[in-house]
């Protein structure tokens, strides 16, 4: 491992210089105008990854944009390891609010700037340097290895879902590691072992079969604006508690290393509060910010619609009125059952005043890996070692489908060691991943392919 990663250290320079050429391809796979960029990136990828050493690199259509697939499988008996990352990136607008060109790399202050520097490019191309340089020093691998790169992240990874499902055999492993998420502090290494699950669903409140003057008509008529807001607010009790029948009925409780592990984070309420420039926190009672953000389901109504919304006054009853509504899940809640659980019981709040429809938009299960799994483990201590600081654990209150996905088709556990941070930009303007973290995490990638052979 010495000769390993005192290579990482000498030829750092010319990593930083293959990655600007990385950045450098527009690579948005939202925009028509890019497709061929696209294609471009993807024999980047695929150029990148051969010289890197690994066998049976190819670029593979879909009906979007293509994968990258390569592999390594030249140490038999020992673990394969899937790395997956993704080589789109998001569209840069708007343009003016940019320091730096989006798509020239530009290191200032300890941090790389660029579209795509830290959202994914920057954090897969860690992977495949680390594999590079045990091929330039050892001349093989501890462990088989395997990628997968795609070009649909960012628009949903539709493609990506089909191929995982009919390529079970090619893309079998013992492990899948992916790097697109965050630390939980600068210089902390990090290993995510959950996500929340999602259940969005849509709600129609229909009155009268025309907008009405509030006048003429308002104390007579039910407004679908006003029944839709007492609706909403009976969807928690004054404790922040949902009150959806039946729906923590699955909820899985915390383990007891889980919660040794939340206290170990020394998390701040008090600083997490002045960040987000926020006099007090509110959620569910008798827990704690960390349990609300990322082990307890939630309900929130992201967005309502009705009535006159524009300039000025227009006094008027709408004839109808819809809001959002998304739940984030935990393990053991499944979204379709949640999705019937909340339409019966918001059919039975609503008034016979008012017509109602609920309608499901989109779902996804929760995932977590036990912190005992090897490769778990195995992930912790390799980023312990390259950064020289002991791993810190932790569960994302988002979710990320195709993760799911990831461990449902290949039955492997699935590592989230994010090497960014939550302040890096991603999706905005002036995207950046910092220098000292982009170095850190290629030593964690050879340390944790040198752990997981001794699994």
């Amino acid at each position: 491992m010495e000769k390993v990663i005192q290579h990482i250290e000498n030829n750092f320079n010319n990593y930083l210089e293959e990655l600007k050429e990385y950045i450098s391809i527009p690579s948005i796979s939202t925009l028509d105008e890019n497709k061929k960029d696209m294609i471009t990136c993807a024999n980047y990828v695929a150029d990148k990854l051969k010289s890197a050493g690994m066998k049976k690199t190819k670029v593979i259509k879909t009906d979007g944009h293509p994968l990258v697939y390569g592999e390594w499988m030249g140490a038999p008996g020992k673990p394969t390891v899937l790395i997956y990352g993704h080589y789109d990136v998001q569209p840069v607008d708007p343009l003016d609010e940019w320091k730096t060109p989006p798509f020239e790399l530009t290191v200032k202050a300890g941090k790389m700037y660029a579209r795509g520097a830290n959202d994914n490019k920057g954090q897969n191309f860690v992977h495949i340097k680390s594999v590079e340089s045990y091929f330039k020093t050892d001349g093989t691998l501890p462990c088989n290895v395997k990628f997968l790169i795609e070009g649909e992240e960012e628009i949903g990874s539709s493609n990506l879902g089909k191929f995982l499902k009919t390529n079970q055999k090619l893309l079998k492993c013992d492990a899948v590691m992916i790097s697109d998420t965050s630390m939980f502090a600068p210089n902390t290494p990090t290993v995510s072992y959950g996500l929340r699950g999602l259940c969005y669903m849509e709600i129609e409140m229909i009155g009268p079969k025309q907008d009405l003057h509030s006048g003429s008509f308002g104390g007579a008529v039910a407004n679908p604006i006003n029944e839709l807001a007492k609706l909403i607010s009976k969807l928690h009790d004054k404790n922040g508690k949902i009150t959806i029948p039946n729906f923590y009925k699955d909820v899985q409780k915390m383990t007891k290393k889980e919660k040794e592990n939340l206290k170990s984070l020394k998390f701040s309420e008090a600083k997490f509060a002045k960040e987000l420039n926020v006099k007090e926190l509110q959620g569910e009672k008798g827990f704690g910010t960390l349990e609300r953000l990322w082990i307890r389901p939630t309900l929130d109504c992201n967005g309502i619609v009705g009535g006159f919304t524009g300039k000025g006054a227009k006094t008027v009853l709408p004839s109808k009125a819809s809001a959002k509504i998304s739940m984030r899940l935990v393990p053991n809640q499944d979204p379709k059952t949640v999705a019937k659980e909340f339409t019966k019981y918001v059919k039975s709040l609503a008034p016979k005043s008012v017509k109602i429809n609920v309608k499901e938009l989109h779902g996804g299960l929760p995932f977590v890996a036990p912190l005992e799994e090897k490769a778990v483990v195995a992930a912790a201590n390799a980023a312990s070692k390259a950064f020289k600081k002991k791993t810190v654990f932790t569960r994302e209150g988002g979710s990320i489908p195709i993760v799911v996905e990831f461990n449902k088709q290949l039955n492997a556990p699935v590592i989230l060691m994010g090497l960014g941070l939550d302040t890096d930009n991603i999706h905005s303007p002036n995207e950046h991943f910092n220098v000292s973290s982009f170095k850190s995490g290629i030593k964690a990638s050879a340390y944790f392919l040198d752990e997981m052979s001794k699994i």
